[in-house]
């Protein structure tokens, strides 16, 4: 299939590129680049620097391509961000939304894939949340996300274009942006293999389902080819295993410290010093993807330890040349 991955130059986008290509597929990237880099891809895969928001500029694109499959991964993704320019946020993930549904309509694309967000959605739950969970967003994050679901279910029913939705759960693995407001796993594994503590916010108490992008990738193969009964469908994508910060930072420091004693490394690394804690952090977030498992035959593969040394040995490759 012929597969249009918006985002595609980024960190979740790259590996949904990689995974296409493994199963046979020819994919090619959507990518304004802010946030991601043509280094992310093989030299192979078109890479076409359009921003989501520039109509003619993703019709341009669309009629070059005319893809079968689409998968959405563009979006601005910044919580926090949503919540200082929440018309910024609205631009990219409904109106940047909309332009990539009107445009698969419109030259006749097979399924569209969307990333959507379990924690925004769901708020805080302490055993983990199915979809039929009340959805409760209060970031403007988390409120376009759960538009972009009702925008999906739309264009599904009465524009005859078949979507999926995923909830994410934290993903985190190789590529991941560790500046600014980066995941937890890659700030924690940059600052900790430069021999600088990590810094937890709070208690660390917080509970989070952590999800390699890896499988994250699967996850999206699955929902652009496997055959499904009704023309839109949510799925949780996640463990429903929770990890607390602090037991996170054991964690990788103690991957940081393999690496780096192998390196001949004499000096331990410092242990992590405690902050304030940060507002409106929920204290957990788990989500329920059995329903993956029974439609879609997905459930994630890769264990948080087994995906922490990957991800940490990529940083490592990164950071000690």
């Amino acid at each position: 299939m012929r597969v249009l991955v918006t985002g595609g130059a980024g960190f979740i986008g790259s590996h949904v590129v990689d995974a296409l290509r493994d199963a046979g597929h020819e994919p090619f990237v959507l990518d304004d680049l802010s946030t991601g880099s043509r280094d992310n891809l093989p030299a192979e895969v078109p890479l076409f620097p359009v921003d989501i928001r520039d109509a003619e500029g993703v019709r341009r694109v669309f009629d070059e391509v005319r893809p079968e499959w689409v998968s959405h991964q563009a979006a601005q993704m910044s919580v926090s961000r949503s919540v200082r320019e929440p018309r910024f946020d609205a631009e990219v993930n409904v109106l940047g939304l909309l332009t990539i549904l009107s445009e698969s309509e419109r030259v006749g694309v097979r399924r569209l894939a969307f990333a959507s967000s379990g924690g925004a959605l769901y708020g805080d739950v302490y055993s983990p949340a199915p979809e039929t969970h009340a959805a409760a967003p209060i970031s403007p994050y988390g409120i376009t996300k759960w538009v972009g679901e009702r925008y999906l279910e739309f264009f599904a029913r009465y524009r005859n274009l078949p979507c999926v939705a995923l909830r994410y759960a934290n993903v985190y693995g190789p590529r991941q942006n560790p500046h600014g407001e980066a995941g937890v796993v890659a700030v924690f594994s940059t600052r900790l293999l430069s021999g600088q503590p990590a810094r937890i916010n709070g208690d660390g108490r917080y509970v989070r389902d952590y999800v390699y992008v890896g499988d994250v990738a699967a996850a999206n193969l699955a929902a652009l080819s496997v055959e499904l009964d009704r023309r839109f469908a949510a799925y949780n994508i996640g463990t429903g295993r929770g990890t607390d910060v602090n037991e996170l930072e054991a964690m990788i420091r103690q991957e940081c410290s393999v690496i780096l004693q192998g390196r001949g490394a004499t000096s331990a690394i410092p242990l992590p010093e405690h902050g304030p804690e940060r507002a409106g952090d929920l204290r957990s977030s788990l989500i329920d993807a059995s329903l993956a498992a029974r439609e879609l035959g997905w459930s994630a593969q890769v264990a948080i330890q087994e995906g922490l040394r990957r991800t940490v040995a990529w940083f490592a490759g990164q950071i000690l040349r």
